[in-house]
């Protein structure tokens, strides 16, 4: 069945908007308030996703100026995750809301007209219209999830998990290779219950590597935002192990991940 890439556009809107949430009453203490991610404030975590909607809206409307760009700031190494925090710092709180409701309103009209199939330049290998529009719901939920944990709030867990789920699920080649491991070869079940309580299941149902648990907690492995040890998450299998000790849905370098306790 062909992707719509209107309901993932609806997705990413409803998640942009659980975020949002969070942060529109802020005062300016508020928006500088410390989150798990060493050494970045809320503030940090819009910003991140404003630059990076930026940047996904030029791979799709110009390619080549993307990629022009791209090798410039890697050349320049302007386009680590801190240094794009630190460039931005010195914004306030409501100048990085409207840049970002600006760009995710712009994001959100282009990629809902395009072919999902459509391939598109990125950091590293390129990327489905699709692939790239389901990347952003992704690092939404992930950095709506610090800010939810420097904020106290507590999120309830939507059907928009699977999305998140699945980019990790699809992502375990590159959490080894990512780590300079040899990619294992042989499969890896994965059975998830859904917020709804239904069963969501990747792999073969043969596979002797298996990993179960929630959809939740699965979710907060793969954006590393919770220690594996502070989650529900079950492992069968060597390999299974392994990947959950190193399991990334997010490109660029290995992250350092949280401490197991870190959150209570």
């Amino acid at each position: 069945m062909p992707v719509d890439m209107r309901e993932l556009a609806d997705d990413l809107a409803a998640e942009t908007a659980a975020l949002r949430a969070m942060v529109a009453g802020l005062d300016d203490d508020g928006w500088r308030k410390p989150t798990p991610a060493e050494g970045w404030r809320v503030g940090d975590q819009i910003s991140h996703l404003a630059f990076f909607d930026d940047a996904a809206i030029q791979s799709a409307t110009d390619p080549e100026g993307f990629a022009a760009e791209m090798e410039r700031a890697v050349t320049v190494g302007e386009l680590t995750p801190d240094d794009i925090a630190e460039r931005y710092r010195s914004q306030a709180g409501a100048e990085l809301l409207a840049w970002f409701d600006a760009s995710r309103r712009r994001l959100i009209k282009v990629f809902s007209e395009l072919d999902p199939t459509l391939r598109l330049p990125w950091f590293g290998l390129p990327m489905s219209a699709a692939s790239s529009l389901t990347a952003r719901i992704m690092e939404t939920w992930a950095h709506g999830q610090d800010v939810a944990d420097a904020l106290g709030e507590v999120r309830q867990p939507t059907p928009r998990l699977r999305h998140i789920a699945h980019i990790g699920v699809r992502a375990l080649p590159f959490s080894f290779a990512a780590n300079g491991l040899e990619v294992p070869t042989e499969p890896v079940r994965v059975e998830l219950t859904a917020p709804g309580g239904e069963m969501w299941t990747w792999g073969s149902g043969h596979a002797v590597n298996r990993v179960t648990g929630t959809a939740l907690d699965f979710c907060l492995i793969v954006t590393q935002r919770r220690h594996r040890s502070d989650t529900s998450i079950r492992a069968e299998g060597q390999i299974a192990e392994q990947w959950l000790s190193i399991a990334q849905a997010f490109a660029g370098q290995p992250g350092a991940g949280r401490r197991p306790g870190q959150h209570g």
